[in-house]
């Protein structure tokens, strides 16, 4: 009896394992941060993701922290980074061990923005009119979080520019309250903002002029990953390859998922109505099976 059980219980116990494997092979962690279209995409690629079988966690982490859960094999892939300026000292330091894979957004924009009713155009301008942008009874700039790129870079513009404006950081909703309720009143109002982003689709908005650069020239936004990550999942590797949006379907995602209030329902309204453009990208990952 026990010879004749033994082999198919070692059949039995190496099934489970199999399949255990696999499923543990389908468990994802995607990193991810605050950002209006970050949210937007990662709720999309879950929702894609989970579909096809796969178990994925959304991570919500700082930038520093991003790249080092990512490099340490906690964080398998994020969604997100600006390269060559917005997002390079955050890469540097891993550049010999993350994967950066393909481009899914072109052009970016990244600055310093006020209502197109503010009558100046330009940064240098603000040292003259710091006044009119006042928060709190101070000249004030608007900006997200203090770790983020942004934040960093309107330091450094602040100082190219002498600028008698300081910088509050906040998290990006209560900017864009601040931004609604100046905007509502007419009133002057400078905050750190960059597009892809669901507010110039909303508001009547213009970057000011920066003629030193301090923001760079338009960044490209790929998709990147631990190390390894390409050989371990070949088929989402090609898949994600195959990803781009333009800024109007990127724009439509975003909208949707404003006027929703719920990033999960918001991305399940755009895929609903999206799915053939969806159904391209995984097409990509057929030719792997192949």
């Amino acid at each position: 009896m026990r010879k004749a059980f033994y082999p198919f219980a070692a059949a039995l116990f190496t099934l489970a394992s199999t399949a255990q494997a696999q499923a543990q092979e389908k468990s994802l962690v995607i990193g991810t941060n605050n950002w209006a279209e970050n949210v937007a995409v990662a709720n999309l690629w879950k929702l894609i993701l989970d579909d096809q079988g796969y178990d994925i966690e959304l991570s919500d982490v700082g930038k520093s922290a991003l790249y080092a859960g990512m490099a340490s094999n906690d964080i398998d892939l994020s969604l997100e980074i600006w390269l060559p300026y917005t997002d390079k000292e955050f890469l540097a330091p891993y550049k010999d061990t993350l994967e950066v894979h393909a481009a899914w957004y072109d052009k970016t924009g990244l600055g310093l923005v006020v209502p197109s009713y503010v009558d100046i155009d330009t940064i240098p301008e603000l040292a003259k009119h710091a006044d009119e942008f006042e928060y709190q009874g101070s000249p004030t700039i608007l900006g997200i979080g203090p770790g983020s790129a942004i934040a960093g870079m309107t330091d450094d513009a602040i100082d190219t520019y002498e600028l008698p404006l300081d910088q509050v950081n906040s998290s990006e909703p209560a900017m864009m309250s601040a931004l609604d309720s100046a905007y509502q009143n007419k009133k002057p109002i400078v905050v750190t903002l960059w597009n892809p982003h669901w507010a110039f689709a909303d508001y009547d908005l213009k970057y000011l002029e920066d003629p030193d650069k301090v923001y760079g020239d338009g960044d490209t936004i790929y998709w990147f990953s631990r190390e390894g990550f390409s050989k371990d999942d070949p088929w989402l590797t090609a898949v994600l390859d195959a990803w781009h949006m333009s800024d109007e379907s990127l724009g439509e995602l975003m909208s949707e998922i404003e006027s929703q209030h719920d990033p999960v329902a918001g991305a399940q309204t755009w895929l609903d109505e999206n799915q053939d453009q969806v159904d391209e990208w995984l097409a990509a990952g057929e030719q792997i099976q192949q």
